[in-house]
């Protein structure tokens, strides 16, 4: 598998492109914006583009879905409840001026070549937050981070239940699983059960 990190928007969400190093097939977890610069490191890679995979809905995760769903002719896949959280235009949350295809639930699989992508619901900073296990590493979006977690003040968080998810859900994969958050630096699993304060 091939990864790349791509800061994005205004906010410098962390946009990433796995793509199957064979067949060059390919799957984009949460381009926020910058539209432009996504593609040109899409072609860059010479990838493949099968499909987008949403963290959640806040709108510097989604920001260039449309973009890139014009230029690819492809789905996009994201839990029902941010879904629903978009579509009623709350605060925070992306607009909507596309289809979403697919609903991720709690256990789904997609693959992307030879590279098989495992969803996790991990709710509390959106009540529709899903996490993306691909062999020893993690999408986290913006419910674990290094050293931190997802903030709950905005509309659906819930503290209690972004701690659960991490403890039940993250936490409980291999130490030595490496974390690619939704910003900032990669961590580990181990490291964050030593040393993030929140946990």
């Amino acid at each position: 598998m091939i990864l790349k990190r791509i800061p994005a928007g205004v906010y410098a969400a962390n946009c990433y492109i796995l793509m199957d190093e064979a067949s060059k097939e390919s799957a984009v977890i949460d381009p926020g914006g910058d539209d432009d610069h996504i593609i040109n490191e899409i072609q860059k890679l010479g990838a493949k583009v099968d499909i987008i995979l949403l963290t959640h809905g806040h709108a510097d995760h989604t920001g260039a879905v449309d973009k890139l769903k014009e230029k690819y002719n492809v789905p996009a896949a994201l839990n029902s409840k941010d879904k629903e959280m978009m579509m009623n235009h709350e605060f925070m949350y992306g607009s909507i001026n596309y289809e979403i295809e697919k609903d991720i639930k709690d256990g789904d699989r997609f693959t992307v070549g030879s590279v098989e992508i495992s969803c996790v619901e991990t709710p509390g900073h959106t009540p529709g937050g899903i996490s993306f296990i691909v062999g020893n590493t993690a999408f986290t979006g913006d419910t674990l981070f290094q050293g931190s977690i997802g903030r709950t003040d905005f509309k659906g968080g819930d503290h209690d239940a972004i701690i659960k998810s991490i403890k039940t859900k993250l936490l409980t994969l291999p130490e030595n699983t490496i974390v690619y958050p939704g910003h900032g630096p990669e961590t580990t699993i181990k490291y964050e059960m030593v040393n993030n304060p929140y946990l």
